[in-house]
């Protein structure tokens, strides 16, 4: 098991997605950010289905630096409740992952 996560968020539109994860990479507390235009997601809001085309944003991390994270992405939302989920990486590339730790803040 490694220090490393995996978070996900989602978005709005591709202009938020573009202001968070580059604001993530910037400040440190991201690595990487994968940002997957045009998912479809579905899910209950406020006693009703919902569905919207939104912007999945798969962010590289450590797991020291999540409350950070978390707490400047959803200062930066436009949500009211945005995903952040936060996923262990078992295991990764030794390379990959020595890249990844030297992007991050210390």
């Amino acid at each position: 098991m490694t220090d490393k996560i995996v978070v996900f968020s989602t978005c709005s539109s591709s202009e938020e997605a573009e202001k968070i994860a580059r604001l993530l990479v910037e400040q440190r507390l991201a690595a990487c950010v994968n940002v997957l235009p045009g998912i479809r997601s579905i899910y209950h809001w406020q006693g009703a289905v919902e569905s919207a085309i939104e912007w999945l944003l798969v962010i590289k991390s450590r797991r020291s630096l999540f409350d950070l994270l978390r707490n400047a992405l959803e200062k930066a939302h436009s949500y009211e409740v945005p995903e952040v989920l936060a996923l262990p990486v078992v295991d990764g590339s030794p390379n990959y992952l020595s890249w990844l730790e030297g992007e991050l803040h210390a």
